[in-house]
């Protein structure tokens, strides 16, 4: 797999900080979903199971998108240390296409797959 040109890290970086801007809005927008459901409220048992159902996806989506922002924050670090692009497992180059696909990723595709199939 090829290093990342100068033009291309730019681009990632680019992408890293549309990236968080747009997760950090979802997690605004999603703050009062993921709130706890009233259990006093005057509502059916189908209604409240439902509210609980739906709280617990928002809760679970919420999780996902500060893990990746966390994973943002930490390739915009590597960026500064100039190891960005770089697999966290073998070292070897994560490759333009797949950072592209994922700009935050820390894995190349194969370490990622084995990090996969270990768990």
């Amino acid at each position: 797999m090829d290093e990342l040109t100068a033009a291309q890290e730019q681009e990632l970086h680019t992408d890293l900080l549309s990236l968080r801007i747009e997760l950090e809005q979802l997690l605004a927008d999603s703050q009062e979903s993921s709130k706890a459901v009233d259990l006093d409220q005057p509502i059916g048992r189908l209604s409240r199971m439902d509210a609980l159902q739906q709280q617990a996806m928002a809760k679970a989506n919420r999780a996902g998108t500060e893990r990746r922002v966390k994973l943002i924050e930490t390739a915009l670090l590597t960026i500064k240390q100039e190891r960005y692009g770089e697999c966290r497992r073998c070292e070897e180059p994560i490759g333009y296409p797949r950072l592209k696909a994922r700009p935050e990723t820390p894995f190349c595709l194969e370490c990622q797959g084995q990090i996969e199939e270990e768990r």
